[in-house]
């Protein structure tokens, strides 16, 4: 009986993700414990450090298991160890409430623009059949409405129009008709031989669209009070509006902005790391098809529907352009108004715009109890204290690289938030300067935002991305995902630090 229950157990246990997962994430909340025992209150900085790695691992592995299971497991167990306390992952979550609720709504109002924004993005992918101007395209026109929008709703919309594309042909080469419903895309099993090739790089050419739309999210990201979660944070501690605090971040973030296009326009063109996948012609045939369908189909209701979606995407930009109310807000305002002017009245479908989002957001709410953790053990003040005691440009360019590398292993909202508020007490106390600590909210901003585009766990956009249900659809695994961002994390990292010592 026994050991009919513990085989049970053990098959239920992060279901079916592989075993040795499993027995990694068991040793991991075995040892910690261990070890805080053997070390006592002395080793709780050095089992603090061991447990960020080994959050950041469940981060690396999401397409094996989603990272809320294993990596919550972790959380808890550090609450439970006494390295922080419920009371301060609930401070961190209120701290950050205004992410929270940008999640929530803001992305989820994404998905009843989607019939607009998968029109916009089939007529632009058809058109241009140039793959470096399309690259480039995707890449500006992500940084612009990241500037605007936030990245996570971009990452929202890119990854709305991957899915829709994908969903598409995957259903032809399957043998069926693109508005059959009952169809698996994640089972190619059902697609015929002879597409199997042209779906392999149809997959390629997605994966690189939706890099080059991911990396162009952090371009605009950086630029804007709205653009990424910290902004929010870095913006709100400085007392900084809108219009300020993208005058404040454009000594850096223009420069960067013109090297990441760059980087996009040369990897597409030399075909570097494997960039440079066009579009199938037989792809290009089923979407032209779909395309002229939807054409021929759309009705008098479907072409007010693209209206009044246009009219809400205009609310939208106004909303966010001139602060007319916190960012979530605004997202609840778009679903409210999105809605109402379409027709999307039963609670089913009101229900599935939040499928996307809530699952994140159940997982930052995670990452809050790790940054509660960090705080409570001080896991980054080594780092902090020795920065600070630089001068000058120095301490500029140290602030920006510490922030960036940082943000590189762990959540450039972690690290922001972290740093922030230690400045934050800086100033408070006398330290520094209002000037000096404007100078180096700039270089929080930017190191966070910049260098972070190295790994998944170090954007936000890029971990929603790596945790969507398109990933693994187009084969855009963690390590895969660091290879196709690494030019531009060496390009945009050295622009950067270059123009917070030279320019700022």
């Amino acid at each position: 009986m026994a050991a009919t229950i513990t085989q049970a157990f053990t098959r239920n246990f992060l279901g079916n993700s592989p075993q040795w997962y499993k027995l990694t994430i068991v040793g991991f909340l075995i040892v910690n414990p261990l070890l805080l025992a053997v070390f006592g209150e002395s080793g709780s900085f050095f089992v603090g450090w061991l447990m960020v790695l080994e959050f950041i691992f469940t981060l690396a592995m999401a397409l094996k298991c989603y990272p809320l299971g294993p990596g919550g497991l972790i959380a808890i167990e550090g609450v439970l160890m006494g390295l922080t306390t419920p009371y301060h992952v609930f401070e961190e979550a209120e701290h950050n409430f205004q992410v929270i609720l940008l999640l929530i709504f803001m992305v989820a109002g994404i998905y009843f623009l989607k019939e607009l924004l998968l029109y916009t993005f089939t007529k632009l992918i058809l058109k241009v059949r140039s793959k470096v101007l399309l690259s480039l395209l995707f890449c500006a026109v992500s940084a612009v409405l990241s500037a605007f929008l936030d990245a996570l709703t971009v990452t929202a919309v890119i990854i709305t129009v991957g899915s829709g594309f994908y969903s598409v042909y995957h259903k032809v080469a399957s043998g069926k008709h693109f508005h059959q419903l009952d169809h698996d895309d994640a089972d190619d099993k059902l697609v015929h031989e002879e597409h199997r090739t042209d779906l392999m790089r149809f997959r390629a050419f997605l994966r690189q669209l939706m890099m080059h739309g991911a990396v162009g999210t952090a371009l605009g990201g950086v630029m804007t009070l709205v653009g990424e979660p910290q902004n929010l944070l870095i913006g709100e501690t400085a007392g900084w509006e809108f219009l300020e605090f993208f005058i404040r971040m454009s000594p850096i973030s223009i420069p960067v902005f013109f090297v990441g296009l760059t980087t996009c326009v040369i990897l597409e063109k030399f075909r570097i790391l494997g960039y440079g996948a066009t579009l199938p012609d037989s792809v290009r045939e089923v979407l032209t098809a779909f395309e002229a369908a939807e054409d021929e189909k759309r009705t008098l209701q479907d072409r007010g529907i693209l209206f009044a979606q246009g009219f809400v995407v205009l609310v939208l930009v106004v909303a966010l352009l001139f602060h007319l109310a916190e960012v979530g807000i605004v997202g609840l305002t778009i679903i409210v108004l999105a809605t109402a002017l379409t027709g999307v009245i039963e609670e089913k479908r009101i229900g599935h715009a939040f499928e996307e989002a809530l699952p994140f957001t159940a997982l930052l709410v995670v990452f809050f109890a790790i940054v509660a953790m960090i705080n409570d053990q001080g896991l980054f003040q080594p780092v902090i204290t020795a920065v600070l005691a630089m001068e000058g440009k120095m301490q500029l360019g140290m602030f920006f690289i510490a922030n960036g590398v940082l943000s590189m292993v762990s959540d450039n909202v972690f690290v922001a938030t972290v740093y922030i508020n230690s400045v934050k007490d800086a100033l408070d106390a006398g330290v520094i300067t209002r000037e000096q600590f404007e100078l180096l909210a700039i270089a929080i901003n930017t190191g966070t935002n910049i260098p972070s585009v190295a790994t998944p766990n170090g954007q936000a956009a890029f971990l929603f991305l790596l945790t969507s249900a398109l990933a693994p659809l187009i084969r855009l695994s963690y390590g895969r995902m660091v290879l196709l961002a690494l030019p531009y994390t060496v390009t945009m990292s050295i622009a950067g630090l270059l123009a917070v010592i030279y320019v700022l």
